[in-house]
């Protein structure tokens, strides 16, 4: 997988927009917010947006009997949700957020159900209108189709996943949040690598040679799984593995909501 499959810049959608069989979805969360009554990531969507760009609401693919947030839909749920939103198997799809980790979260989700013909917006809103792109107001939504794909289970670890990787030197378990957020609390065993250090700000991966170099150790396991705090964040890291030539990479849906709501061991203050 290489970076052409996984991101697309600001001015080649500029060029493909209106496109036949082309969606486009602004697939954002709002985390940390400080006002009360600061608007919603839909709020937000429906101020301005990519023309013709729909809503991909997260709430609609996370598990609502879960204990956890944003824990993914079973499987015929998620190829329902996914035919609802306007998305078949041969749909090209294009993803955007405002912050880089919503929108590959959303990548992953949708890569891990079967699709197979999904990019993420390099940059978000500040590429493209930069590029000249202009925004429009209101809601959009695309006539709801049949998806029909072959998921790919490898692509997600549940926590016995990683427990039974605890004990396997073939395989990394890597958490993905800052680095004195992993000295509080990590699974016992994981390595750290911010997923800040391989974007510019929160929008834009960085260059291939860059992040690969900071991501080198990966090529000598059999297997990477991401992790952080609610698997989103972990997901930036597991694609920036597969472009960096890591195919065996999985994120750890439910990481450490999951991981501590079920009283899991920890390690604290950098040990292993």
């Amino acid at each position: 997988m290489n970076r052409d499959s996984v991101l697309i810049e600001a001015d080649e959608l500029l060029a493909r927009l209106g496109a036949p069989n082309f969606r486009i979805y602004d697939a954002t969360i709002l985390f940390f917010r400080t006002e009360a009554d600061a608007p919603g990531a839909y709020q937000q969507y429906l101020q301005g947006h990519i023309p013709g760009a729909a809503f991909f609401d997260h709430q609609k693919f996370s598990d609502r009997h879960s204990d956890y947030d944003y824990m993914l839909l079973p499987q015929a749920e998620l190829v329902t949700q996914i035919g609802q939103l306007g998305i078949s198997q041969d749909t090209e799809v294009i993803l955007y957020a405002a912050g880089l980790p919503s929108a590959t979260r959303a990548w992953w989700i949708l890569r891990y159900a079967g699709h197979n013909h999904v990019r993420v917006l390099n940059g978000g809103l500040a590429a493209w209108t930069k590029a000249g792109g202009s925004l429009e107001p209101g809601a959009c939504q695309y006539e709801e189709t049949q998806f029909v794909g072959q998921s790919r289970p490898e692509m997600v670890a549940s926590k016995d996943d990683v427990l039974k990787a605890m004990g396997d030197t073939s395989i990394c378990i890597e958490y993905t949040l800052p680095l004195e957020v992993y000295r509080g609390a990590h699974i016992p065993g994981s390595s750290v690598i911010s997923a800040l250090d391989l974007m510019q700000g929160m929008d834009t991966l960085l260059s291939d040679d860059v992040f690969a170099s900071r991501l080198q150790e990966g090529a000598r396991f059999e297997r990477i799984i991401t992790y952080c705090g609610g698997g989103i964040a972990a997901t930036v890291n597991a694609i920036a593995h597969l472009i960096a030539g890591h195919e065996n990479v999985s994120v750890y849906d439910g990481s450490l909501l999951e991981w501590m709501g079920e009283g899991l061991p920890l390690a604290e203050s950098g040990s292993a």
